[in-house]
């Protein structure tokens, strides 16, 4: 089926921390929205498309009356994790039963939404991070490599910064400081435990302690406000990178998107543009679909 004969479209968000679904009608008309938790394909894939699909259900159902026929509907997905034509393949495949279905990067979809696709470039900084160029059809990833070997910026890398140096002060390698002792007070002050918990945590663990690093830099911690100045420079090395391949606009997107700004604006004018739409409508637009 064609998407001209799609009567609707799903756009997913799938991210390392959240995954998100917005069903709209063939004439771009929101029908619903709906939010499930982590959805990264690659560091969990079985689990990923579980939440991939109750998340879209649920939206169906929300939309109410409204009878969604998969047959006759699109769906588009940005998903955290995504890295090749293999991966996107994957998805595809275990969506059988749609119109038609598009898969890509997180970042690729958020690109696309931002610009209303259009050129322009793209930072994501959430719980990981990545740059993405879309000049003339065509993509170009910076960054973005996972969080094992990337994600400079990113909430996993300085969660797993401030855990790291937490360890420093515990072992009296380093110098401890309110923020380290609140995150060793997460695990009883036992440094064992802190190993135990390494040997099983995936990105977004690490990225949920972010906020003790936000929250104590901006109270001038010793320790938490080196880590937040080398994320935002981080950051800022992305944007300079899409700039430096041609993108004259350049948008910020991720839940560390805010509270980074004010970090961004002591080093420099903020450089970013505000995205036009979101990647889950950049994921509608993937499937061909249109927006209101």
């Amino acid at each position: 089926m064609k998407s001209d004969d799609c009567q609707y479209f799903i756009g997913v968000d799938g991210g390392g921390t959240r995954c998100r679904v917005r069903l709209r009608k063939a004439d771009g008309s929101e029908l619903a929205y709906c939010e499930g938790g982590s959805a990264n394909v690659h560091t969990d894939p079985e689990g990923a498309l579980a939440t991939i699909r109750s998340t879209v259900d649920r939206a169906i159902q929300s939309a109410g009356a409204v009878s969604v026929d998969p047959s006759k509907t699109a769906i588009g997905l940005g998903l955290a994790g995504i890295v090749s034509l293999a991966d996107s393949g994957r998805v595809q495949a275990s969506l059988a039963g749609y119109a038609r279905v598009m898969a890509a990067s997180d970042a690729a979809a958020a690109c696309i939404g931002a610009h209303y696709g259009a050129d322009g470039g793209l930072v994501i900084a959430g719980t990981g991070s990545a740059g993405l160029a879309y000049l003339n059809g065509k993509m170009t990833a910076i960054g973005g490599r996972g969080f094992a070997i990337s994600d400079e910026g990113s909430a996993a890398r300085i969660g797993w910064e401030a855990l790291r140096q937490s360890l420093w002060a515990a072992d009296d390698l380093g110098p401890p400081s309110k923020m380290t002792r609140q995150i060793m007070a997460r695990f009883d002050n036992d440094p064992a435990a802190i190993t135990r918990w390494s040997a099983n945590a995936r990105s977004s663990d690490y990225g949920a302690l972010a906020p003790i690093v936000f929250g104590n830099a901006e109270k001038g911690d010793a320790v938490a406000l080196p880590i937040i100045k080398q994320a935002t420079r981080d950051i800022l090395n992305l944007h300079a990178a899409l700039h430096r391949l041609g993108c004259a606009r350049v948008s910020l997107v991720g839940g560390l998107s805010e509270p980074l700004k004010p970090w961004i604006e002591l080093i420099a004018p903020y450089p970013f543009v505000e995205p036009l739409h979101d990647a889950a409508d950049g994921a509608i637009l993937m499937a061909g679909g249109k927006l209101q």
